[in-house]
């Protein structure tokens, strides 16, 4: 990782055609269609034939054992709609860019996960009275910061035994598309994306802190590469808006009539429930409230939509918009530099040039 000057490197596009974001106009919809929904893939997508794909766990008190696709699915089925967003979202507008996947603000969706409680499939395989982490491990193969490795993460056991943490294998009530970890995935309501290992294979537990490179050396907050850092758990308030108006294709600047609009949008945080939108027409100077439709409490790990009426005058504006959550925590309104661009939650900017009828307002 390091400085990128000002250009997109080529090994940056390559990561980018391969992994992409959620346009944002797809704000509009409560559950991301599978196709618009973020996605990242670390190595290559495994493909797995679901007849002969298993679930081993390992380490429990019962010995080990291993669950078919069938078996999972006949458990009792849960699900929960919840919003993900990648930990490195936000990542290409830092100076200088950290060298990585160059998200913006897209790298989010939400969806309807459907699949097994994990919480009963570890009480069967026994926990043992040392265990302190589960340890997840996904097909996906492959070289990072020179190691060789499969997609591997923990997590607390205690966060393990929520009955929100799922073995999922629908996506939207259909089955996980491959990109989003087909036949079985881990779902972490609350968490960075980088939680939800894609592509199980096995659940292991640990008496001791996993050591792996994805948990020790990636997704770690640093100021200095030599630092040890602080790991990323759970997702910082963000709130986004749906870029009013119709698009200049290059830059994307907006253009809209003047009048009355409405400016809508969603915002999340993996802390605690949203208690606040605000939204800005000059960069961040001056900050009003927005409404928030509070959605359905059987669903607190979703985002919630917000909206504003707006008087458009015609000139140039920056439209912003920041979340605040019930923790206290709040969006930052300048960027906040770190080596690996993670959790960048500062607010959204959205140029718009307001013009009479007959430009290219709409």
């Amino acid at each position: 990782m390091g400085d990128s000057g000002d250009a997109i490197t080529r090994d940056e596009l390559q990561l980018a055609t391969r992994n992409h974001g959620m346009p944002l106009e797809a704000l509009r919809w409560p559950l991301t269609p599978a196709g618009l929904h973020y996605v990242l893939v670390h190595y290559d997508i495994p493909l797995v034939d679901e007849r002969t794909w298993a679930l081993e766990i390992d380490g429990g008190t019962a010995g080990g054992s291993r669950l078919s696709f069938d078996e999972v699915r006949s458990r009792e089925r849960q699900t929960v709609v919840m919003t993900m967003e990648c930990a490195g979202n936000g990542r290409a507008f830092l100076e200088p860019r950290p060298l990585s996947q160059p998200w913006l603000s897209e790298a989010v969706g939400t969806a309807r996960w459907g699949g097994a409680i994990l919480r009963p499939v570890l009480e069967e395989a026994g926990i043992p009275d040392d265990a302190r982490e589960v340890v997840f491990t996904g097909l996906d193969r492959g070289v990072e910061g020179e190691i060789p490795q499969q997609y591997q993460r923990s997590l607390p056991l205690d966060e393990c035994l929520r009955d929100d943490v799922l073995l999922a294998y629908e996506m939207n009530d259909s089955p996980l598309p491959p990109q989003h970890g087909f036949p079985v995935r881990l779902i972490v309501p609350g968490w960075y994306g980088m939680t939800n290992v894609k592509w199980l294979a096995k659940i292991s537990f640990a008496a001791e802190p996993f050591a792996g490179y994805q948990q020790e050396t990636a997704y770690r907050l640093r100021q200095d590469p030599d630092e040890e850092g602080v790991p990323l758990s759970r997702m910082l308030p963000r709130a986004l808006m749906v870029p009013p108006g119709v698009p200049d294709f290059m830059t994307r600047r907006r253009f809209l009539a003047p009048g009355r609009h409405t400016i809508e949008g969603r915002a999340w945080s993996g802390e605690a429930e949203i208690s606040a939108v605000e939204v800005s027409i000059d960069g961040g100077e001056h900050w009003v409230p927005a409404t928030i439709d509070r959605g359905s409490p059987d669903d607190p790990w979703a985002w919630r939509a917000w909206s504003w009426d707006w008087t458009a005058e015609p000139g140039e504006h920056t439209l912003c918009c920041r979340a605040r959550d019930a923790s206290g925590g709040i969006q930052p309104v300048d960027e906040r530099w770190n080596v690996h661009g993670y959790a960048n939650n500062a607010v959204q900017r959205v140029a718009v040039t307001v013009q009479p009828e007959g430009g290219n307002g709409s």
